[in-house]
């Protein structure tokens, strides 16, 4: 006869007991486990609190890091807009570090010439006016009316008080603030050209990264509208940089017939202003008017009859034949897409929303509209 075993006995030591308890979770030395927590009022306050700071905690990260990203955005976008220069020269038997080299080298030297054309006139025009502030002053404490002037109300000891007491502290200042902004540029830059030449080098490592996040069924599909889009943001830079050094060419030609001052440098200053889209073009047209004017007046209204009429060409000539396989998007939306970027993040807003809008316009045709088609 078989004994049976006890219900109320324990189990034995080696197993063979209840492997879980009523929970389901299974028993361990410290005893078995209590109910899970109930869901009341509190706790779902207490997570809905904690998700509202995390929230707040990761925008106020995002705002103070914001001129950090802004750069890195603009360094990617660089690089994707110099990548069909480097695929050129790889398609003509250039393996792709020395094509890489070669384009970053071209920009550095761009750079470099933009600074050599630009700085020293506007070095020597300071030197000039320095030089001739001692000159100004004769002429200005030898004139008959301001003698008066000064013999009646002291204007030339108040004047000199305000200068050493309030205008050179002020402008001293000034000089330590704006070599502050000086070294605060050069470092933007560097760490920009930085980023795009480590951006340029590993593009195609950051790409297949990206599309391994991707569905495998959707992989195919995803790779091919992302190589649009980013041969479209190529296609929009190399075309707005066509377009700028177009107008620099032609403005430097015709400041050298007029016969103004500084023309290289006055055509470098509009070729990176017609970069900025709206507002760019018309932008570098008042300054240089502006400088011609200084030196004649007859120079200054052929400028500005030159740049009325150029920016009507390029507007309606140039622009659409040469953006026309780059970014197709219509005209109102373009001008919306700049106005928003704009108001959003300035310059470099303006500048990122047009290629931004062409990749918006491609993936609701090639994604959404379908979708919206089947269902």
């Amino acid at each position: 006869m078989t004994a049976t075993a006890d219900p109320a006995a324990p189990p034995p030591a080696g197993g063979g007991g209840p492997t879980t308890d009523g929970t389901g979770f299974p028993p361990d030395g410290y005893g078995m486990p209590g109910k899970p927590l109930v869901r009341g009022p509190f706790l779902f306050g207490l997570t809905g609190g904690l998700g509202v700071l995390t929230a707040i905690a990761l925008a106020q990260m995002v705002v103070s890091s914001l001129s950090v990203i802004i750069l890195i955005v603009v360094a990617m976008f660089l690089a994707v807009g110099l990548n069909p220069a480097v695929e050129a020269l790889q398609r003509r038997g250039l393996a792709r570090r020395w094509a890489i080299t070669s384009v970053f080298a071209a920009v550095i030297v761009a750079f470099v010439l933009f600074g050599l054309a630009v700085v020293p006139p506007v070095s020597r025009q300071l030197a000039d006016f320095v030089a001739a502030v001692p000159e100004y002053v004769r002429e200005l404490s030898s004139h008959p009316t301001l003698r008066e002037l000064d013999a009646d109300y002291q204007i030339l000891p108040q004047l000199a008080s305000f200068v050493t007491s309030t205008l050179g502290p002020s402008l001293a200042t000034g000089v330590v603030g704006a070599g502050l902004v000086v070294l605060d540029g050069l470092f933007t830059t560097i760490t920009l050209l930085v980023l795009m030449l480590y951006f340029l080098g590993s593009l195609h490592t950051i790409k297949a990264y990206l599309l391994k996040l991707v569905p495998a069924s959707r992989r195919d599909r995803t790779g091919a509208i992302a190589e649009q889009i980013l041969g479209g943001i190529g296609g929009y830079v190399a075309g707005n940089i066509l377009i700028s050094v177009i107008a620099g060419v032609l403005t430097w030609v015709f400041l050298s017939i007029v016969g103004v001052e500084y023309a290289l440098a006055l055509a470098l200053v509009v070729a990176l202003t017609d970069l900025i889209p709206l507002v760019g073009a018309t932008i570098g047209a008042v300054l240089v008017t502006g400088v011609a004017l200084l030196g004649s007046v007859p120079a200054g209204l052929a400028c500005a009859i030159f740049f009325v009429i150029y920016q009507q060409i390029e507007n309606y000539v140039i622009y659409p034949r040469v953006m026309k396989r780059s970014v197709d998007v219509t005209p109102a939306v373009t001008v919306i897409a700049a106005l928003v970027g704009g108001a959003l993040l300035g310059i470099v807003g303006a500048l990122l929303a047009i290629p931004v809008a062409a990749a918006i316009a491609l993936i609701i045709r090639e994604i959404v509209i379908p979708r919206q088609a089947r269902s």
